[in-house]
């Protein structure tokens, strides 16, 4: 398994700079540096991630680690929404009506809308776990 965490002296974010977050930050997880921010960011990733997740103790004290899971996890989401996206129309020819292929495509179509948003999301929260911070722009 993941080896315990050391306990890490985090420097104290400058003067205004606090709890920022970026454009598209996940509205379940607090903003980095916040109070708990980072239990919000573990939380909301397993439930991103499949539920056998949850049974791994390492990645819940390993958030950073949990970030990685959930972005590849997401990335072969929007794998599997793009092919069948590009499949969809012969797979259903034989056995579905046009209106039935259409909606199974405009399914598609909001599944890859949707996971383009959650990936941003992840990737944001997953830079805040490895030290980026952001400031608010005037």
């Amino acid at each position: 398994m993941f080896p315990t965490p050391q306990p890490r002296q985090r420097p104290t974010p400058p003067q205004g700079h606090a709890g920022v977050a970026p454009p598209g930050w996940p509205r379940q997880v607090r903003p980095p540096d916040a109070p708990d921010w980072e239990a919000t960011a573990a939380s909301w990733l397993l439930d991103l991630c499949p539920p056998d997740y949850r049974r791994f103790s390492g990645l819940r004290r390993h958030v950073v680690v949990l970030a990685r899971f959930a972005v590849l996890h997401v990335e072969a989401q929007q794998l599997a929404t793009r092919r069948g996206l590009s499949e969809i129309r012969g797979d259903l020819k034989d056995v579905a009506d046009e209106a039935v292929v259409l909606a199974a495509v405009q399914t598609f179509q909001l599944e890859d809308a949707r996971l383009l948003g959650v990936r941003r999301e992840v990737g944001l929260v997953e830079d805040a776990l490895r030290g980026r911070r952001y400031r608010v722009r005037m």
